[in-house]
């Protein structure tokens, strides 16, 4: 890794990573403030959800209703918005690291350096690891912070349990960043790449949905890394975090592999 890249990297990409993580830390930081007026009125909730399609509740993450805080942070923000917030992250910065640069000529100054192609693409995926570790360190932290702010006192916060879910969160984004990684290293069109990461990633997410809301159409899930992540199972205990982190690790890693390595190998434009 060129350090000294890495560190201009991180100086030209620091501020649209914050932007995301101040912005994932003041909506936790709402949803915390909002929990203790909706965990009064949980009954009421849960009789409201038990009355909707099964499917729908599924889809969004409802499964365990609103008894816990976990359980309600798992489907009002893990499951739809954070999901969503992270995969549009998860296509722009690995694209802007790879494709970006080749596309601007960007690039060419980067390789007439002493600095080795692998050495370069090595570091570009170091900066989005990074990105994607701050923003879940910051989100993390906010719920604790939430938490010692709003919910002093109340015992339905459970501390390995929200811990669990940013980790299974961190590493389902390194999986679809890592993708995303590889499309850039093969393209040499910002705009195509960025095309053809959304397609792939928010198709994958498309079809978790659609797959959750029926049993008739949950194979649907088996073409996709998202159903791999599962919040409202890793809130109530029934999730295999450990092989599943795994996995999705060992997905991130061969993807940004397989992109170091074709990016030493593959003619660029001059």
């Amino acid at each position: 890794m060129s350090f000294s890249l890495y560190m201009q990297m991180m100086k030209v990409h620091l501020k649209g990573i914050m932007n995301y993580a101040i912005g994932s830390a003041f909506y936790m930081l709402l949803m915390v403030w909002i929990y203790p007026s909706i965990a009064e009125n949980t009954k009421s909730l849960n009789d409201f959800m038990n009355v909707m399609p099964k499917g729908v509740m599924k889809a969004f993450g409802f499964e365990n209703g609103f008894g816990t805080f976990e359980s309600y942070i798992s489907g009002e923000y893990y499951g739809v918005i954070l999901t969503i917030i992270l995969t549009i992250f998860c296509i722009l910065l690995p694209t802007q690291l790879i494709a970006k640069l080749i596309d601007q000529g960007s690039m060419a100054y980067l390789l007439s350096t002493p600095t080795t192609r692998g050495k370069i693409a090595f570091t570009q995926a170091s900066v989005f690891i990074t990105g994607i570790f701050l923003i879940m360190l910051i989100t993390t932290i906010s719920g604790f912070v939430g938490y010692g702010l709003f919910m002093k006192g109340e015992n339905s916060f459970h501390a390995i349990k929200f811990i669990q879910l940013n980790i299974a969160t961190l590493f389902l984004f390194i999986a679809v960043g890592g993708i995303s990684f590889l499309v850039s290293c093969l393209s040499n069109d910002e705009k195509k790449s960025m095309g053809i990461s959304g397609v792939i990633a928010f198709g994958f997410f498309s079809l978790d949905m659609v797959g959750k809301i029926s049993d008739k159409i949950e194979w649907l899930r088996n073409f996709t890394i998202y159903s791999l992540y599962r919040p409202s199972e890793i809130v109530s205990g029934n999730a295999d975090l450990v092989q599943t982190s795994i996995l999705l690790c060992l997905i991130g890693a061969v993807a940004i592999g397989i992109g170091i390595s074709i990016f030493r190998k593959r003619d660029l434009p001059l």
